[in-house]
């Protein structure tokens, strides 16, 4: 009888241990630029952004209002406002059921919030894109609360900035979404009549027809490092041009290169960063409280 006859079998565990720990969902994020496997937490203490290798990740329009105004310095407006489904639209699924999903997984009724603001005791109308609904996407109603921005920044001769994030124009809306890019435009050119500052700030992505319209027709154009900005994505562009893309192409780094962005601010700078371009172009056709 050979020695290992004697060994017995192994029993193998059929059920998992009551007491095995989980890992709470949502605890540790992985950047999707160096691998760092990062806590929530951590990240959210630095702006949605690694600190190993600083790529900015994207953020909620919460967190974009947090880290732009002085605590409890926003008071939003035009909340109540929300799309209905003016063409019946459906695709893979009814375009009510999507804004409806979106309004669940947001808590917002379309995917663009405004409001009153005040940065370092600095009054302002700030705009700014969700994301999360429906990617951002530009229909009635985000036009609308654009352009509401717009007249009211001249209204009470104030500063206007609007931070984009959006794949364009909303497809669902179709015809009456494309017309949003003349709406928004249009004030722009009465706010410059005004001699009113209005301050553009691209986010990842911002892109088709919000790219195309209000988004580069700021005073002052802002960019966050390495965002995806330009109309039509990188792969249209090639099938379509038949030529190869240069390296960086539609990003804020090769946008700023050749004049279509003014400066590119990290994250952490660009409270102080868009607090500065308001007070400077605005200071002598504003109406600062005191002149702060």
């Amino acid at each position: 009888m050979s020695w290992f006859d004697d060994l017995k079998t192994p029993k193998i565990k059929t059920q998992v241990s009551q007491r095995t720990s989980k890992v709470p969902e949502g605890l540790w994020v992985k950047c999707v630029q160096c691998g760092e496997i990062l806590q929530t937490k951590v990240l959210k203490d630095h702006f949605q952004v690694c600190p190993e290798c600083s790529h900015h990740f994207r953020m909620t329009a919460a967190e974009r209002i947090t880290s732009l105004t002085d605590e409890g310095g926003f008071d939003e407006y035009s909340e109540d406002l929300a799309s209905t489904d003016p063409l019946e639209f459906d695709d893979l699924k009814p375009y009510k059921a999507r804004l409806r999903s979106a309004a669940t997984v947001t808590g917002l009724k379309d995917a663009f919030v405004a409001g009153r603001a005040r940065l370092g005791g600095l009054p302002y109308h700030l705009g700014v894109f969700e994301f999360k609904f429906m990617g951002g996407s530009m229909g009635v109603v985000v036009g609308e609360k654009i352009t509401r921005i717009f007249q009211c920044a001249i209204e009470d001769r104030l500063p206007a900035v609007v931070v984009s994030a959006s794949g364009g124009a909303r497809m669902q809306e179709g015809i009456l979404s494309l017309m949003q890019m003349a709406k928004t435009t249009a004030l722009i050119s009465r706010l410059r009549d005004e001699g009113i500052p209005y301050i553009s700030v691209l986010s990842d992505p911002t892109t088709g027809g919000v790219a195309a319209s209000f988004a580069m027709l700021g005073d002052v154009i802002l960019a966050e490092p390495d965002a995806l900005i330009g109309f039509a994505g990188p792969r249209v562009i090639e099938q379509t041009i038949r030529q190869s893309l240069p390296p960086g192409f539609q990003r804020s780094e090769f946008l700023f290169k050749h004049g279509f962005v003014d400066r590119i601010v990290p994250r952490k700078d660009l409270a102080q960063e868009l607090r500065h371009w308001m007070w400077r172009l605005g200071r002598q056709t504003c109406r600062f409280p005191g002149q702060l």
